[in-house]
């Protein structure tokens, strides 16, 4: 008894204190989630929308969209509710349809009290998707944001248009900050045919980063997104030129955090029992002090949790998907989600 009085007492104090560090910071929350094909039910006369129609071989209706809606929205309402209960304040999002979805989304049971907004311009893509930023307005005001149009070399992917980068600039709890969302071309007809449309992709945002750094080397960057590309492929490493050590980054530089989970085995999507971390969060130098009165940064996370892992068939242990072919799998997405934590030390 007294053994366990003693445990629960000093179990009390410990809790206790780690309260009172943990209150002397704010806690902001950063996140990118690839949705996996968020279409609506409607015909689209100008994208190419037609295989995710009621009379496609999908079959895809409304009581399958709004499962796909529920499910999306009880992921991410879940994302570091652990630490701040609002969750996150940024969510940068890829393949969804228009901003019907993006409508139907944030105002969906389980994310409606956060009373989000979001972020949205119509892309190019041939498949008809788009990317777009859903952010918390308690934390975040957006002041300035623009699509960035990608051209695709020849012969390095049969269409010629990609997803728009999407540019947004704000102000983050007093910090301000410039967000790039981001969804590379994908791999298919083989990756090294189309290494050099991801280069490119890469290139629009470097380009821009280059730019703010040189006027201010300490700007707050994130680039963002389902770059179709682990942390350690040419247009990560050498494009945008992102290191994998906090000390090897030079002031404008850019970070990326997610190199050392990768080299473990770690991901967020897998293929054929291979895991890839397609969904990076990079961020610029200015992140990285930790000594300064904004945010700095503490900490990336796979929101890899049970509910969201595949339990049976030929993708147990994947991310549970939404599809399997044209079949549907009740499930959330063929991505995990991923999101960084940033703290500001309060006076």
């Amino acid at each position: 008894m007294k053994k366990s009085l003693i445990f629960s007492i000093l179990a009390f104090f410990f809790a206790m204190n780690s309260f009172a560090q943990a209150g002397k910071y704010k806690v902001s929350f950063i996140g990118f989630y690839n949705v996996e094909n968020l279409y609506d039910t409607i015909n689209d006369p100008y994208k190419d929308d037609e295989e995710f129609l009621p009379n496609s071989e999908r079959q895809y209706n409304g009581r399958i969209y709004f499962e796909k809606i529920n499910h999306m929205a009880d992921a991410i309402s879940q994302m570091a509710i652990d630490i701040n209960p609002d969750g996150l304040a940024l969510l940068g999002v890829a393949e969804i349809e228009n901003d019907t979805v993006l409508n139907d989304l944030v105002k969906s049971e389980k994310l409606k009290s956060r009373n989000l907004k979001y972020v949205h311009f119509n892309s190019p893509d041939v498949r008809g998707v788009d990317v777009a930023l859903i952010y918390n307005p308690k934390y975040f005001k957006p002041l300035y944001s623009a699509p960035f149009f990608t051209q695709l070399p020849g012969g390095s992917k049969d269409s010629y248009f990609t997803r728009d980068v999407l540019y947004v600039k704000g102000i983050l709890d007093g910090d301000t900050i410039h967000v790039f969302v981001n969804h590379w071309p994908s791999r298919s007809g083989g990756e090294e045919r189309s290494i050099p449309a991801r280069a490119a992709a890469a290139r629009v945002s470097k380009f821009r980063v280059d730019s703010l750094t040189a006027l201010n080397p300490n700007a707050k960057i994130i680039i963002m997104g389902d770059l179709n590309d682990d942390p350690i492929s040419p247009s990560v490493t050498k494009v945008l030129n992102a290191k994998a050590k906090e000390k090897e980054v030079a002031a404008g530089g850019l970070f990326n955090p997610w190199v050392e989970m990768y080299k473990k085995g770690i991901g967020t999507l897998a293929y054929q029992d291979a895991w890839g971390l397609f969904d990076q969060i990079i961020i610029s130098s200015g992140w990285l002090n930790k000594e300064q009165a904004g945010y700095y940064y503490q900490k990336s996370t796979i929101f890899n949790k049970e509910f969201l892992v595949q339990k049976t068939g030929r993708y147990k242990g994947y991310s549970k998907r939404s599809w399997d072919g044209m079949t549907y799998n009740y499930g959330y997405s063929d991505h995990f989600p991923v999101y960084i934590m940033m703290l500001k030390k309060i006076p």
